[in-house]
């Protein structure tokens, strides 16, 4: 019996040590195992009344607190669990924010050196942070908001925050949210949707309009005037950038809880709810692809934009070193953008012994017969190591949309195996703490703002200008 209780136990405290995060999110989930205050070695608890039916894992708690009088040897696992289960209690409790809860800036709508300087940690849905929305004229509010909040909500706050203004608060057209893009390119949001913070693309923006000027929204002027020049990426050497590139890279992916990969996959575009960790990785991938991109293409020099070109490539064989295949797999990217890849004249000035390294390069991104090359490479690295997170959403949404959930009522085992081990492949990436040697003199401290907070174009038209500029005759 006793054998039988301490594996009841272990399986219970597993799972509230694993979703522990999720119990205190979901209100919900956190009263399915709330009973109260009681306290672990009170003997009366068995025998107290209950003044209404319990839930069978309410039910279970009660059992197991019964037992410490019986089974001394399980005291241990049943502090640690009440414990577990008094901190989610805690949580779910308390609905106001301590007064010296974090505030945190959206991303990268505030461009703060030591804001971007402090170790990432996981965003929750609970976490309330600053962000601004435009207006048509590009003035702007700043609100604080949950990161988790609807649409409506943020209406809401900008609404209250325009009533200050006279000239804002005799308007009686109701106001809507628009995500706008760099590229000019707008959708309204609906007032039900949720976790928009996180959708949003590179350079987009929130913009609150009425419904009569959605159609006089224009990109903030930033977003579309090109100031070309050096940057710390010519001054630092590839090393630093690498290593910042891959250290930064590695915050990120840790604070992705391994479900996100599974919310991300199963519940689709809009009804993700927890997948903001993971989200801010995807994006700042295609932030490397652009950032390189945009590093060549403000170069105006020839010779410096080669030298460039020979500096991204050695930045990519140092971040594969580093295992860090993200950084790696988004440079190669990068460099194949087709705005890049015309440059006829800049390519033809980089060394042979480059210009192999990168077909080397080509052929381990290669997406022929489902990435083996890179796969075979993967499998060979010993953790840490930060993969190619795009690849493996993909492999999950290829195990989800192959095969139903669902099979004749019962539960596909077979699928959710599969899916599991495809889980446990990201527990094992990060399994050992990654050790790189970052100095904190003042020049590192300012390459490493500059890796955190990159300033790139992802408008792919204004690319192509300003390579055909460059290179008006490249084929």
């Amino acid at each position: 019996g006793l054998r039988r209780k301490q594996a009841v136990l272990a399986v219970l405290l597993h799972f509230l040590e694993t979703y522990k995060g999720l119990l205190q999110e979901e209100e919900s989930a956190g009263k399915v195992i709330k009973v109260g205050t009681p306290h672990p070695v009170t003997p009366q608890l068995s025998a107290a009344p209950r003044p209404e039916p319990l839930s069978p894992p309410q039910e279970l708690y009660l059992l197991i607190m019964k037992d410490t009088s019986l089974y001394h040897d399980l005291e241990d696992e049943i502090l640690k669990l009440h414990q577990l289960v008094e901190t989610v209690e805690l949580k779910v409790a308390d609905e106001t924010p301590p007064p010296n809860k974090q505030v945190k800036p959206l991303f990268r709508h505030f461009r703060r050196i030591d804001s971007c300087l402090q170790t990432r940690v996981a965003f929750r849905g609970s976490d309330e942070i600053f962000c601004r929305v435009y207006m048509p004229d590009h003035s702007y509010v700043t609100i604080r908001s949950r990161l988790s909040a609807s649409v409506q909500d943020i209406l809401t706050s900008v609404t209250e925050k325009l009533q200050y203004s006279e000239e804002q608060s005799a308007r009686e057209d109701a106001l809507i949210l628009v995500t706008m893009a760099s590229s000019g390119e707008k959708a309204v949001l609906q007032p039900s949707e949720e976790c928009v913070f996180t959708t949003l693309g590179i350079n987009s923006h929130l913009f609150a309009c009425t419904r009569d000027t959605f159609d006089s929204l224009v990109p903030l002027p930033e977003e579309i005037q090109v100031v070309p020049g050096d940057t710390e990426i010519h001054r630092a050497e590839p090393e630093e950038i690498a290593n910042h590139l891959t250290a930064f890279h590695w915050e990120l992916f840790r604070c992705i809880h391994e479900l996100e990969f599974v919310d991300y996959v199963f519940h689709g575009e809009r009804g993700r709810r927890e997948t903001a960790n993971l989200e801010l990785l995807l994006q700042r991938c295609s932030e490397v692809q652009h950032w390189v991109g945009t590093e060549l293409l403000l170069c105006e020099s020839l010779g410096k934009r080669a030298h460039l070109l020979k500096k991204l490539i050695k930045i990519a064989a140092i971040c594969k070193q580093n295992q860090d295949m993200l950084s790696f797999y988004a440079i190669v990217i990068g460099l194949n953008n087709a705005a890049i890849s015309r440059l006829r004249l800049t390519w033809e000035k980089l060394p042979g012994k480059f210009k192999n390294l990168f077909r080397k390069f080509e052929n381990l991104t290669d997406p022929c017969r489902n990435h083996k090359t890179y796969r075979e490479v993967l499998a060979k690295m010993k953790p840490p190591l930060i993969p190619f997170v795009p690849l493996i959403l993909k492999d999950l949404t290829f195990l989800h949309e192959g095969s139903k959930t669902l099979l004749d009522g019962l539960v596909n085992v077979e699928k959710l195996h599969c899916i599991a081990e495809k889980v446990r492949t990201i527990r094992k990436y990060r399994s050992r703490p990654l050790c790189l040697e970052l100095e904190a003199s003042p020049a590192q401290l300012q390459t490493k703002a500059y890796v955190r907070q990159l300033r790139v174009i992802d408008n792919q038209n204004l690319l192509f200008e300003l390579s055909y500029k460059l290179e008006p005759g490249s084929q």
